[in-house]
């Protein structure tokens, strides 16, 4: 051979190489883009929740070449093709081979490298022509000249087929063996060399229930074979290797359903591609699935009573990312609804909501855990809420007040609220309250609006968060990337922590028997029951978690048996003492007292500061400079005269008085007192001491009267012919102290009446009034009405 040839050849291979890299210079996307993937839902410790299928129906998990085990690496290109590295994509001898095998009528012989079958792969076109041959030879060059061969490798390995719809190493593993395939031992890494050979065939048989099937383990035993030429020291996993495959390929993973779907849901509506991610979430699957598992332990000897569903949310509060979330007690139960998502539901909380409240109260300096509040029938124009039993207490603490969920007393504290009222306060927490304030009122406190479980999740992690909401974290990079300065303070630090303080007060239905063995946390937790009983609700704070429980139907349908502290109080502290048992190192985070927050000593009965008459004191938790403080009037010293009995006058001999200390009530707590079998003992009353320097007023400490009707803000609407003649009721409640009461209509007197009782006012005009009232000892209340003439 001359060398005019040899220089020629080798320019042009040269310029050959020249050209493939300019090519591989040249911009151009990765082969990566050009391959539809599936989209897949993980668990934040890598475990498949689900498998969507890609653009074009296949399943396809996207593996990079880095996280595959060696071995397996090695075990496709020892049965597909040894000589990748060192061909330009094509394998000249085994292509002559193969056409002269054809040509010569002897059995068919496949000569595809790697590089081949992939440009098959990514162009879906048939290869038997010969045409269709040469198009794939091409097309096989034309990538190695684009593309490294780590780059051929890798998609490829994503590409190959092993049955059905499913295509690359990740998706088989995932499918065959539900594993990952850097966790594949050499038997199941070989099986994936060796079935992408015969896919349809191999994967049926892999799948038909009965092991491995024979020509799968001969072609994975013949592949030992040769894997043990190159690595001999593997020789002591022929027990292994030998032994039958069991595959678990049963359909696509479907965990967490219902959280996997809002996941889903929620990247489609973010812009995402559809398809084009490994979506890592917040998810534990352990804690998943045991509280699905309790969930459905605690239904089932409940259906005879109607009751069919429930759901429930696991929050970390320290980085707001979900945990657990369980939709429905069966997701695949028609008859239940079990698909519709019980989290993002929206339902009346009943009485979830008293804590937050509670908190804003304190905010704004109406109370302190001990102040004393008024479980006593009032109305607030035509809305006179009742308590959940019927009854009322009268003078109650709110701490009490709070734990026994007392309607009366929220609905007077969301009354006084000024800016923000308990509906603004919701709003900008994101509570989505369609409707204007005006529109729910004051029974929005009771569970007049509808939330949803994630709403009222946040809610409590706001308290355990020490008064900042966060939003809610449902992918791992959002909720690592989550810090303090996502918050916005909607509480303030002492409101939260004297709250929680409470609601760890809150005793558990099993109480009892809990406490007696009990050593770890305690929950601040809250109930709640909807109107018609169709919700019962338990929400509460867990060590660094927050549990929403809510059970009931889909359907709505109201049942007696839907009470929260009896229904749901009972699940969440089976969702508790279970997270409990299987994190037994689990402990709250550290919470300091914040730096406003003092114990004080204020007087048991009012909660107000201890007279020196105050014969029981306690301690709480009182706000510098924000909590109310005022000088306690309930206990009062009296001089009677051990004569007559009554209140002693200044002139009195001195050996004819005793003192004693009496309980100064309002009027209606006094007939509360007497109601509940608790009567107080009435002061005495005072003596005819003549003159004004004589008498022995009690005004200066006395409470004054307070007008409960006319209702404020209520227009009193009369008929023409009526005028004069029909009555608008009067009643104010007064001091104990005092035993008459004086009513005005702007100037004019109109009568007088005992405290507590109604009288009867004719009004002759229409137009606005001022009605006051005062009592016998000199205090007074007023309050403007409007009389109307009615249509």
């Amino acid at each position: 051979m001359s060398r005019k040839p040899l220089a020629v050849a080798a320019a042009a291979a040269v310029f050959l190489c020249a050209g493939a890299g300019l090519l591989r210079l040249w911009p151009h996307a990765p082969l990566r883009d050009r391959i539809p993937l599936s989209t897949v839902v993980l668990d934040q410790r890598g475990e498949v929740l689900r498998i969507t299928l890609a653009q074009d129906g296949q399943i396809r998990l996207w593996t990079p070449l880095a996280q595959m085990p060696p071995a397996l690496v090695e075990g496709v290109l020892l049965h597909e093709d040894r000589y990748f590295y060192r061909h330009p994509g094509i394998n000249p001898v085994a292509l002559a081979r193969a056409a002269f095998t054809t040509a010569t009528g002897g059995a068919r012989q496949g000569a595809s490298t790697i590089t081949m079958q992939l440009a098959r792969l990514l162009a879906r076109h048939g290869t038997r022509s010969v045409g269709g041959k040469l198009r794939q030879i091409a097309a096989a060059l034309w990538l190695e000249a684009r593309y490294p061969k780590r780059e051929i490798l890798e998609a490829y390995l994503n590409l190959a087929p092993y049955g059905g719809n499913v295509q690359g190493v990740g998706a088989a593993a995932q499918l065959d063996f539900g594993k990952r395939p850097r966790d594949l031992d050499l038997a199941q890494m070989l099986a994936l060399a060796v079935m992408p050979q015969a896919p349809e065939a191999r994967a049926a048989e892999a799948v038909s229930g009965d092991g491995e099937s024979p020509s799968l383990r001969a072609a994975r035993l013949r592949q030992f074979a040769q894997w043990l030429e190159q690595h001999p020291e593997d020789r002591r996993q022929s027990g292994l290797v030998q032994a039958p495959l069991r595959f678990v390929r049963s359909g696509l993973p479907f965990q967490a359903p219902h959280f996997a779907n809002m996941v889903l849901q929620r990247q489609a509506q973010s812009g995402m591609a559809p398809g084009d991610a490994m979506l890592r979430t917040t998810l534990d699957l352990r804690l998943q699935t045991l509280l699905e598992r309790r969930v459905r332990e605690y239904l089932a000897p409940l259906a005879p009573a109607g009751v069919r569903n429930a759901s429930a949310l696991l929050l970390d509060t320290r980085t707001m990312a979900v945990r657990a979330w369980v939709g429905s007690a069966d997701y695949a139960n028609p008859a239940i609804d079990g698909q519709v998502d019980g989290v993002l539901a929206r339902r009346s909380p009943g009485s979830t909501l008293k804590p937050l409240l509670y908190a804003l109260a304190m905010d704004q300096g109406l109370i302190h855990p001990l102040t004393v509040l008024k479980d006593a029938p009032t109305y607030f124009g035509p809305y006179a809420p009742e308590n959940a039993d019927g009854r009322f207490l009268g003078p109650v603490t709110a701490h009490d007040a709070l734990i026994r969920s007392r309607n009366v007393p929220a609905v007077q504290l969301s009354a006084r609220l000024g800016d923000p009222t308990l509906y603004r306060f919701l709003k900008s927490a994101g509570v989505a309250l369609p409707m204007s304030e005006r529109y729910y009122g004051l029974a929005l406190t009771l569970g007049g609006g509808e939330v949803s479980m994630v709403e009222l999740a946040q809610l409590y992690a706001m308290l355990a968060n020490r008064g900042e909401w966060r939003p809610l974290h449902w992918l791992d990079s959002g909720a690592q990337a989550a810090s303090a300065d996502d918050g916005v303070r909607l509480l303030s630090a002492e409101a939260s922590y004297m709250v929680l303080d409470i609601l760890r007060d809150n005793p558990r239905p099993d109480e009892a028997v809990w406490r007696s063995s009990h050593q770890g946390l305690i929950p601040a937790w809250k109930t709640g029951t909807s109107w018609g009983f169709r919700d019962a609700w338990t929400a509460g704070v867990y060590g660094p978690y927050v549990l929403v429980v809510w059970v009931g139907n889909f359907n709505g349908e109201g049942n007696p048996a839907l009470v929260g502290i009896q229904t749901a109080a009972p699940l969440f502290f089976s969702l508790v003492d279970a997270i409990g048992a299987a994190e037994p190192g689990l402990s709250a985070p550290p919470q300091r007292v914040p730096p406003r927050l003092v114990r004080v000593e204020v007087c048991a009965a009012s909660g107000d500061l201890p007279n020196a008459d105050c014969p029981q004191r306690a301690r709480t938790w009182f706000i510098a400079g924000v909590s109310p403080i005022r000088l306690s009037t309930v206990h009062r010293r009296l001089r009677i005269d051990t004569r007559s009995g009554r209140q002693a006058c200044a002139d009195t001999p001195a050996d004819a008085v005793r003192e004693e200390v009496y309980e100064f009530w309002p009027s209606d707590l006094m007939r509360l007192f007497a109601q509940a079998g608790m009567p107080r003992r009435e002061p005495p009353p005072r003596a005819d001491c003549g003159s004004a320097a004589a008498a022995m007023s009690t005004a200066v400490l006395a409470h004054p009267p307070q007008i409960v009707s006319p209702v404020a803000g209520v227009d009193y609407a009369l008929a023409a012919d009526a005028l004069g003649s029909e009555v608008v009721p009067l009643k104010a409640h007064a001091d104990a102290a005092s035993q008459r009461l004086y009513w005005f209509a702007d100037a004019t007197y109109l009568g007088t009446s005992l405290p507590g009782e109604v009288f009867a006012w004719r009004p002759a005009h229409t137009g606005r009034v001022r009605l006051s009232v005062t009592d016998d000892l000199g205090a007074s209340d007023a309050r403007e009405t409007q009389i109307v003439l009615r249509d």
